[in-house]
């Protein structure tokens, strides 16, 4: 199969900026699995789509503000003096940005640095005026950073003093409100990205599911930036997966699996949570407490064993979100159901419109 086959062409002006001011009131497009049916609809009209005893999943992740710029540090300055000669050849004071990746320790982080030419080991980068020091302690064969963190105080704090949200690089607007690239439910730190399918939910909204019998399941999978990496191989087998840290609690696991011993429907919020589901499911579609990683690459072909619907957002052409989709619901199905958002002028991406497939 090949990476071509999930192309479509989206006008630049489709792509959403900024997030509406009301959450819930984004477009939903709906689509029957089976024969393919489209309707047009709002997104707070999804509860007329969820029946009494379907379990929902949510991820409950938090989007930290895993986006750091500061300046390279040449190597014979010591720790907490000032950088005074930006012509060095040791671009003394040059620009340096750190994504946060993945949480390895109390002051360990894996990242991505921006440039990466210019983040050595033993190379060193000051935050806010030297309030934050990282130290670049080895350089892995991906290209990604480990780095140690230097600082006095609570590291969450600094962060969000320092940190900005690193938003998609299809984004170029700048982010009024922090909250607004976070779920309402968002509990748990430690995504590079929000879980965007759950960004339309409303706690009013919720609240209306729970109050008409509909179990909502929590699971949490840290998103990380490789969800916007894009499919470089013609071949998609070809392509390497990231890798996701995921958990999932017992009174969780309880509420799915009840809900496919009495015979009803398990909806996940987004393709984090149905990775995360599909990761861990037995075979008989169950699913038990436990944590760990995950890299699971879901295309057509992918027998699901756990998710019975899926909402999400417009995917990118080519990427392995639109794949996923395209194995739940039919490959020729989605990519009519884009063709056919594209004409509607339905809002793309993070911060646009939605999709139900059930």
């Amino acid at each position: 199969m090949k990476t071509s086959d999930f192309y479509y062409d989206l006008p630049k002006e489709l792509i959403a900026q900024d997030p509406l001011a009301d959450r819930s009131s984004s477009r939903l497009l709906v689509m029957n699995r089976e024969t393919g049916e489209l309707t047009h609809t709002v997104f707070s009209h999804v509860i007329e789509y969820l029946q009494p005893g379907d379990c929902l999943v949510i991820n409950d992740t938090k989007v930290i503000p895993a986006r750091l710029i500061g300046e390279r540090l040449p190597r014979e300055v010591s720790a907490g003096r000032k950088v005074t000669d930006p012509d060095s050849g040791e671009h003394r004071g040059a620009r340096m940005e750190i994504l946060l990746l993945k949480r390895l320790g109390a002051r360990t982080w894996e990242t991505l640095a921006i440039p990466g030419k210019r983040a050595k080991e033993g190379d060193r980068i000051s935050f806010g005026d030297g309030d934050l020091l990282a130290t670049v302690t080895e350089v892995k064969e991906d290209g990604n950073r480990i780095v140690r963190f230097d600082f006095d105080g609570i590291f969450e704090e600094i962060l969000d003093k320092l940190g900005q949200m690193p938003l998609p690089p299809y984004i170029t607007h700048k982010l009024q409100d922090k909250n607004r690239y976070q779920t309402v439910y968002a509990k748990y730190e430690g995504s590079a990205a929000a879980p965007t399918a759950g960004l339309h939910f409303t706690n009013e909204l919720l609240a209306e599911i729970r109050a008409k019998g509909v179990n909502i399941a929590h699971v949490t999978l840290h998103v990380g930036l490789g969800t916007f990496r894009p499919v470089k191989e013609e071949n998609i087998l070809d392509h390497k997966m990231h890798t996701e840290t995921y958990r999932i609690l017992q009174k969780d696991a309880d509420l799915i699996n009840e809900a496919h011993r009495t015979g009803h429907r398990v909806i996940s919020v987004g393709t984090t949570s149905c990775r995360t589901i599909e990761t861990v499911a037995a075979e008989d579609g169950t699913v038990q407490a436990c944590e760990g990683d995950t890299s699971i690459f879901i295309y057509p072909g992918y027998r699901f064993k756990c998710m019975d619907g899926l909402i999400t957002n417009f995917h990118l052409p080519e990427s392995t979100l639109i794949m996923l989709v395209s194995a739940f619901a039919g490959k020729e199905k989605v990519m009519h159901a884009y063709e056919e958002a594209v004409k509607e002028r339905y809002r793309f991406f993070s911060f646009g419109d939605a999709c139900l497939f059930l």
